[in-house]
């Protein structure tokens, strides 16, 4: 990679230019500091000042286990250095860790296809806005992608050289996959694809007649490195919780907290894009929920309407659900699944990454959700419909670089494993929100690569 930005010196300053330009449009225009953010920084300031990873509960600090320690340490480590609550050094930081993706991706696409398909990778890295606003926010989705591109990175380096530095490019694609898991739970689906990819590989060895032991030793290697930093948590959870949990609680609750599971199952009997994650999802408990804005899909006839509109008005009176409330859910939930298995495990599932996939990512964003009923401001229309083209150009030109010329990428099967494995689990969510296809990018970009690739 070193020689190619030597060579082309010139084409690498410009499109650096570009975009650092554009991530600090997104820095000095609309910086964002979520709930979410405040969570982790909470989790960061105890954890600085007080050596207990907890949240602040009163005057105390409760030890949690409610989010993986990953994102939380990288702000613990800005704070330290920069000073408690300076986001401003935390995003600047994300910003830098975001340009050091695009040269990773590029080196990917190097790798796997040609040195002209570097620089198309490196170009679309550096111009996409989805990744530039998200390095302009204090969540973890920066630093899980650079993590995904360089354990993708590491790991084909280890496959195209296998006769030399195998065993230290393995160790660094396992430790980066483990990173990926200390960050987000669903880090663990790159660890699957990656695994799934060495299977495959192992599987065709043997069939070839040929010893597949070196392999099945890289393999190895890759899993009990990513997995380690788990087992360290896993025992502080014992130790400090008595409770075993290897990663994080599926619905990021702490260990007394009550999940509404029947509300969550009747929640994936009709939900199917960002907008009812927003509306609905986002406001239960806590806030009043006004059932109107309930799809058709949600309901299978008009006493099942009557039924549901009754749970909801009870849900509004504490803005709670308690175990009794969750129990009509679950029985209506139950009742749908019955009526509409298909629904349930194929359709709604199927919409549901269409949506992930597809819709125009603005949710950080001013434009309204409900872009595409055309009441927003004109000029934020202009900026949903854009981004949604943009985001489009993306998908379409992956899609076409995997279709025309697949033949030109090498180890192919393991940016295809991710996006497929990835949106395989995300059909099974609660909340579909498009920021979660985004891991998938750098193998995106890979793809769409390839039409640039030259002879």
């Amino acid at each position: 990679m070193r020689d190619l930005v030597r060579q082309n010196l010139r084409f690498f300053l410009w499109a650096m230019l570009a975009a650092l330009l554009l991530r600090l449009t997104f820095f000095f225009w609309i910086p964002r500091v979520t709930d979410d953010s405040h969570f982790y920084a909470d989790l960061a300031k105890n954890w600085l000042q007080h050596g207990t990873y907890g949240i602040t509960d009163g005057d105390h600090v409760e030890a949690t286990f409610s989010r993986l320690p990953g994102y939380p340490a990288f702000l613990a480590l800005v704070f330290a250095i920069a000073g408690i609550d300076n986001y401003r050094a935390v995003l600047l930081l994300q910003i830098a860790v975001d340009l050091a993706t695009c040269f990773l991706v590029a080196d990917l696409a190097r790798r796997c296809i040609s040195r002209r398909a570097a620089k198309a990778a490196f170009l679309l890295c550096a111009l996409c806005p989805f990744l530039a606003n998200y390095a302009s926010a204090a969540l973890t989705e920066t630093l899980e992608i650079f993590f995904t591109a360089l354990a993708l990175d590491l790991a084909v380096a280890a496959l195209e050289d296998r006769l030399r530095r195998t065993n230290l490019l393995w160790a660094g694609s396992g430790l980066a996959i483990g990173a990926c898991i200390l960050l987000r739970p669903d880090g663990g689906i790159l660890l699957a694809a990656v695994g799934a990819y060495v299977a495959f590989l192992m599987v065709r060895e043997w069939s070839a007649g040929h010893s597949a032991k070196p392999i099945v030793r890289d393999g190895l290697l890759v899993a009990a490195l990513a997995l380690a930093p788990l087992g360290l948590w896993g025992w502080r959870n014992w130790h400090t919780l008595h409770r075993v949990e290897f990663l994080a609680p599926r619905y990021a609750n702490q260990d007394d907290e009550f999940v509404p599971l029947g509300f969550d199952r009747w929640v994936r009997t009709w939900i199917a894009d960002y907008v009812s994650t927003e509306e609905i999802y986002w406001n239960v408990p806590g806030e009043n929920v006004d059932a109107q804005k309930l799809p058709n899909r949600a309901f299978d006839s008009l006493e099942q309407r009557n039924r549901t509109f009754a749970v909801f008005q009870a849900y509004n009176q504490s803005n709670q659900i308690t175990p009794e409330l969750d129990a009509q859910f679950a029985e209506l939930a139950a009742e749908r699944v019955r009526a509409h298995p298909v629904r349930y495990y194929v359709w709604l599932p199927a919409l549901k990454i269409i949506d992930m996939w597809c819709r125009p990512r603005t949710e950080l964003l001013p434009p309204d959700s409900r872009w595409y009923e055309f009441t927003d401001d004109l000029k934020w229309q202009v900026l949903a419909l854009s981004l949604g083209v943009i985001n489009l150009f993306y998908l379409i030109s992956a899609a076409a670089g995997l279709a025309f010329r697949h033949r030109q990428i090498a180890w192919i099967g393991l940016p295809v494993l991710l996006i497929v494995l990835r949106s395989l689990f995300l059909g099974t969510l609660e909340n579909p929100e498009s920021r979660y296809t985004l891991e998938c990018y750098p193998a995106v970009i890979l793809l769409a690569s390839a039409l640039w690739s030259g002879k």
